[in-house]
């Protein structure tokens, strides 16, 4: 059948006229269908509120536009976070496991700081020439890490102080040494004022009448900043809380050097008795035992050698032959002098030569217990000859000549092994006390 050609335009037109309507009214009255399916657009900083950009369009931007991943990227983000905050738990126990170390600096202005870094903490020393200038050194003890600066070029104010816990070994003995102690003292003050160092310890050598006025301001129980006390000799201050009794330890500043035993100096056959080689004061106890040792004619089985004035320094072959007397002798003589506690009885003590030691109380301030004089060392069982006169030596050494080689051998390495028991245990108090007082206590 064939259309007319009229019907046929006009069905054209209609069809045309209806699509332009249904048109219209899908873009002008229809609501918005938001399509599942559409690109993510880029709201850029400074376009107008509202309005994003496509490429190079503009269209109104829809604050609330439905994201079909957003749960899923939600899950992810949430699930991601808790693995770095269990990793840093993780982290965080490691840590934690972790010995805690702390760092010490020690600044050595008197020869004791010898005998406690390398004596007592057994700490080596660079360079090893012992009349340099400038020498240090490091180490580690409990949970501590020492650093140790010595010799004339440490200065104030030119020690590489990086860190905030500082031991200073100061010289107390005479006035001229106190003036000198005093001024490290208030430069040490002006760093803890100043905030560079919050903890401040003393080795001090005190005086030999236990006259220790001088150091009591700067004591932080007396409003000073110094947190601990260790001092030599018997001082009534000992409180084993703040104020520590410390060993006067060998004669650094003569040079006595650290003796290593071997089985020579534990084994060997020793062909004096005894000996003392020392300075004789008139109307004095030596005055007393070098007429003993005469009048028994002890004299000729002791290395005696007596001088009338004391003498700071030893020389290269005075202090050789002072070696060989200890080394070559069974016993020691120590008589009092200022002190009852003496270098002599430390060197005896290095060589495996028993001290005989003067046990009387010397004029001063020093306590007067019972366990006084010497108190440290008999606390810590010290395996010397106790004597309060030296009548008595004549027949100490009778018993001495009864003796085997053997039993002067056991008794030799027991003395070796308790001087050796007696630094370490030295070492492990200071390491704790500081610790404790330091890092611990606030």
């Amino acid at each position: 059948m064939k259309i007319p050609k009229r019907k046929l335009f006009l069905l054209i037109i209609f069809a045309y006229v209806a699509f332009s309507l249904y048109a219209a009214y899908n873009v002008f009255f229809s609501t918005k269908v938001i399509s599942r399916v559409h690109r993510v657009v880029k709201k850029e900083t400074g376009a107008p509120s509202g309005v994003v950009r496509d490429g190079g369009g503009v269209a109104p931007f829809i604050a609330d536009e439905w994201n079909p991943w957003e749960d899923e990227q939600v899950e992810y983000n949430s699930a991601l976070n808790k693995k770095r905050e269990a990793f840093k738990q993780h982290l965080a126990r490691i840590d934690k496991s972790k010995p805690k170390r702390y760092k010490v600096q020690i600044w050595g202005k008197a020869a004791i700081g010898l005998y406690l870094w390398e004596h007592i903490l057994e700490g080596p020393l660079n360079p090893t020439d012992k009349v340099a200038q400038w020498r240090e050194g490091e180490l580690q003890s409990g949970k501590i890490d020492f650093s140790f600066y010595t010799g004339p070029a440490v200065v104030q104010g030119h020690v590489p102080l990086d860190m905030n816990s500082l031991v200073l070994v100061l010289n107390g003995r005479e006035q001229q040494k106190v003036s000198y102690s005093t001024r490290w003292v208030e430069h040490v003050q002006a760093l803890v004022q100043s905030h560079t160092v919050s903890h401040v310890a003393v080795v001090l050598l005190g005086n030999e009448h236990c006259n220790n006025d001088w150091i009591g301001p700067y004591l932080k129980r007396n409003g000073g900043v110094v947190d601990l006390l260790f001092v030599v000799y018997d001082s009534p201050w000992v409180n084993d809380k703040d104020v520590f009794q410390w060993p006067l330890g060998v004669a650094t500043y003569r040079q006595f050097p650290m003796i290593r035993p071997n089985a020579q100096l534990i084994t060997s056959n020793r062909p004096y008795l005894c000996n003392f080689l020392g300075t004789v004061y008139k109307n004095s106890s030596r005055e007393t035992l070098m007429q003993v040792l005469k009048q028994s004619g002890l004299d000729n089985e002791c290395i005696t050698t007596a001088r009338e004035k004391w003498l700071p320094q030893e020389t290269a072959d005075s202090l050789r032959r002072y070696q060989t007397a200890l080394a070559q002798s069974e016993l020691t003589l120590c008589p009092v002098g200022i002190n009852t506690e003496c270098y002599r009885i430390y060197e005896a003590c290095s060589y495996g030569s028993v001290p005989v030691v003067e046990d009387v109380l010397t004029p001063g301030t020093c306590a007067a217990g019972p366990s006084s004089p010497l108190r440290l060392l008999k606390a810590a069982g010290a395996p010397f000859i106790f004597i309060s006169d030296w009548k008595e030596l004549p027949a100490i050494l009778e018993r001495e000549r009864g003796m085997s080689q053997e039993q002067r051998v056991d008794r030799r390495r027991r003395l070796l092994e308790w001087y050796a028991s007696f630094r370490q245990q030295m070492k492990e108090r200071f390491t704790e006390v500081i610790e404790e007082t330091f890092f611990k206590s606030g």
